[in-house]
């Protein structure tokens, strides 16, 4: 059974303090989604890394029950 969009926001909130999360479902199917995350925590972190951290508060679910998630990651403003 593939992941919610609030299951996502949820777990990515939680592991990442006053994060400000958008998803979208790209293709409608709930297995397919995009992800803005703009977060505090990712303040001196390279990209690679900020996305490292939303891929760790998802728990090893990317490739399984979260089938695919173009993310996009910046500090805020």
């Amino acid at each position: 059974m593939p992941m919610s969009a609030d299951e996502i926001r949820h777990l990515i909130e939680t592991a990442l303090p006053g994060a400000q999360v958008t998803i979208r479902d790209l293709a409608g199917d709930g297995d397919h989604y995009a992800a803005e995350v703009v977060a505090p925590q990712f303040d001196g972190l390279t990209r690679v890394r900020q996305h490292q951290l939303v891929y760790d508060a998802l728990g090893g679910r990317m490739g399984g029950l979260l089938h695919a998630l173009q993310l996009s990651t910046r500090i805020p403003s």
